[in-house]
């Protein structure tokens, strides 16, 4: 997947309704009206967030008889798992790392000592 198509992606699913949407499609395929029910906005406004989704490569619409119902394309999610992956297993093995180093060091270090408070008798 290329950057600006990842881009797409994360921008897409950074609105908490169009999150929702997905949540909601995870469950399974629904119509446009069906996913705009819960929300106290037009056709058009959930429309919109389907465009969105749908140029991110998410969503799809396929046509059922009278219905089109919206489906999540899964696999998109498969290609921003493969690309958080990497970069967690980056982030663990310097944290591995800082831990072999911090076992390395010595239990017993002492602080070192502050330095003597001017004018405090001694």
């Amino acid at each position: 997947m290329a950057a600006d198509a990842l881009s797409r992606v994360f921008s897409a699913l950074a609105d908490p309704t169009r999150r929702e949407i997905v949540a909601r499609l995870a469950v399974g395929d629904a119509t446009l009206t069906e996913l705009a029910a819960p929300y106290d906005v037009t056709i058009q406004a959930i429309s919109k967030h389907l465009k969105v989704l749908a140029e991110a490569g998410l969503v799809s619409r396929s046509r059922d008889a009278q219905r089109r119902p919206v489906h999540l394309e899964a696999e998109v999610f498969d290609l921003m798992t493969k690309w958080i992956e990497r970069y967690r297993r980056q982030a663990e093995e310097r944290y591995r790392r800082l831990d072999d180093l911090l076992r390395t060091l010595p239990d017993d270090i002492e602080d070192t000592p502050s330095s003597p408070q001017t004018g405090a008798p001694q």
